[in-house]
């Protein structure tokens, strides 16, 4: 006994709807699991976030055992993007960078000689007493040394020793007028920096690492410079670069 028509078509259209049931279930359990997949990648990505910045405040609050490490890392914070700009608006030629690098080292070394000078001097040394015939003479310092003297001789301006004293002989001058103005913005607070520090260690460390991170500084910025600013060129360097790429394309023919 054959299959009524009717039934054929009737079990084909059921099937059709089985199917499409069946494909429909899939599809939502399918972005489900999909769903559920892209909300543990966010919850990763959240999670990994908090993480690096619990990381990072514990860093940050987390002081060096070294007291003048922990005052030169907070300086270094408010100087270094101070300095970092000034270098980085020399882009005419390398040496300007140079000249820049070793004002700023050697003025920061120089500026730093005379507190240790001055924590280390102890009390002022008694006047000398000579005897002459039998009278005591007291010599005493030149007293243009004192601050309350006034030098009527002068006319209230530095000499030329005085103004070239930030200058280092044969650098360029460039890079030492923009030294100079950089130093007159930090300046001040390197000094209050490292007269905080009274520990002779501290103040060795301070010093030392102060300078080593200047250094190391300046060389990452060169780098960044480097990679970043083009090469200077000249519009004849460009025509004869171009005049030599034409005769070598007529050179070589092109293979396929």
């Amino acid at each position: 006994m054959g299959i009524d028509r009717t039934e054929f078509m009737e079990e084909q259209l059921l099937r059709e709807h089985i199917r499409k049931a069946i494909n429909i279930v899939l599809d939502k359990n399918e972005e489900k699991i999909q769903a559920q997949i892209n909300e543990e990648k966010e919850l990763r990505s959240i999670v990994k976030k908090l993480i690096l910045q619990e990381k990072e405040a514990v860093a940050d609050e987390a002081p060096h055992n070294s007291t003048g490490i922990n005052v030169l890392e907070d300086l270094l914070k408010n100087i270094i993007p101070v300095i970092e700009k000034d270098f980085k608006r020399m882009t005419t030629e390398p040496i300007q960078r140079q000249s820049f690098r070793a004002h700023i080292v050697k003025g920061t070394e120089d500026l730093l000689a005379p507190a240790d000078i001055n924590m280390t001097a102890g009390d002022t040394p008694e006047p000398v007493m000579e005897q002459e015939e039998g009278v005591e003479i007291e010599i005493e310092d030149d007293p243009t040394d004192d601050d309350a003297f006034i030098d009527i001789d002068g006319d209230g301006k530095p000499d030329e020793e005085e103004k070239d004293s930030f200058g280092i002989e044969g650098q360029d001058e460039t890079g030492r007028n923009f030294a100079e103005l950089t130093f007159k913005k930090v300046s001040q607070q390197i000094l209050d920096a490292y007269d905080l520090l009274s520990n002779s260690q501290d103040r060795t460390l301070f010093h030392d690492y102060l300078l080593t991170n200047l250094k190391l500084y300046f060389d990452k910025f060169e780098n960044e410079l480097k990679a970043s600013v083009p090469e200077p060129t000249t519009p004849e360097y460009e025509a004869e670069k171009e005049a030599d790429l034409g005769a070598e394309v007529e050179e070589e023919p092109l293979e396929f």
